[in-house]
């Protein structure tokens, strides 16, 4: 019963389309249809995620390798507008009009993404983190979304997670559709534990794939800021500027703690056997070689 109420107040809040739960407030059916003809460029370079698994994170880095950790002066330009989501356009940016290299960001599933890409034209960067911790840190995005009036507790919420009907729809079926076509895609795979482990190694990887070739010095400033800590603190990359009608920080902070691990404080131990179940089910035909042990 909680989590059908639960439902019901996202469903007057999210819309449903081609399999995926979106923010009925920030896009509609006609723009996620529309980025099916975006034009796409060689030197485009597109961030994807699942929700709550680095995305804000990877934005900063990004932009920072793209401006050489600033020195273009793009020190007050928030991340939003360099790195622009395609489904929520939230400032009504002119994509055609971006000088090149164009940087975007999305949480689409590969079979709704410009078509163009399926032509290995423009590059893309794929971000996966432990689903564990994904689902920790969605439920507290949840707390602080000031339209969702009534509460879950975090029992219902995982049965919720696991069944799909969350923003960006289902986390297996997401990252097992990126896996299963990454041949048709210029693709290059990281992981959030990876970039929590050698941050620096993550960024010279990323630098590789988009022929960016940074001095030792601009690698350390990209470094530096791209740190949890310095993100936190910086207002073009924590996206505090965000209105508290869409999300309400004052419950909680987006930017929540950027650790590895964190379900540990969440999960029971029936919880966490329940969802490797689930998981290893789901994930059994697909050798997903990008993802860490599950349980670390």
């Amino acid at each position: 019963m909680e989590q059908d109420t639960f439902e019901k107040d996202l469903n007057a809040i999210f819309f449903k389309h081609k399999g995926i739960h979106f923010e009925a407030d920030l896009t509609s059916p006609e723009v996620i249809d529309a980025i099916e003809h975006m034009e796409i460029r060689d030197s485009d370079v597109f961030l994807v995620t699942y929700p709550k698994s680095g995305t804000i994170w990877t934005q900063q880095i990004l932009s920072l390798i793209f401006n050489e950790g600033h020195r273009n002066g793009t020190e007050q330009i928030e991340n939003i507008n360099r790195v622009p989501w395609i489904e929520y356009n939230i400032n009504n940016m002119d994509f055609k009009s971006r000088p090149s290299p164009r940087l975007f960001t999305t949480h689409l599933p590969y079979y709704l993404m410009p078509r163009d890409l399926r032509f290995r034209t423009g590059k893309m960067i794929y971000v996966s983190r432990n689903p564990k911790d994904v689902l920790v840190s969605f439920y507290h995005f949840y707390k602080i979304k000031p339209n969702i009036k009534c509460t879950i507790s975090w029992e219902a919420f995982i049965e919720l997670f696991l069944s799909g009907k969350v923003l960006g729809g289902s986390w297996f079926d997401h990252v097992i559709g990126w896996d299963t076509h990454k041949e048709d895609f210029n693709i290059l795979f990281v992981t959030y534990e990876e970039m929590i482990k050698d941050l620096r190694s993550a960024v010279k990887k990323i630098c590789k794939f988009v022929a960016i070739n940074l001095d030792e010095e601009a690698i350390d400033t990209v470094v530096e800021k791209a740190t949890f800590k310095n993100m936190k603190h910086d207002p073009v990359a924590n996206y505090k500027f965000i209105s508290n009608d869409v999300l309400d920080q004052s419950k909680g902070n987006f930017l929540r703690k950027g650790i590895v691990g964190d379900w540990k404080n969440h999960m029971t131990v029936a919880q966490s056997e329940m969802f490797d179940k689930v998981y290893k089910e789901k994930m059994r035909d697909l050798p997903i070689k990008f993802l860490r042990d599950l349980n670390e």
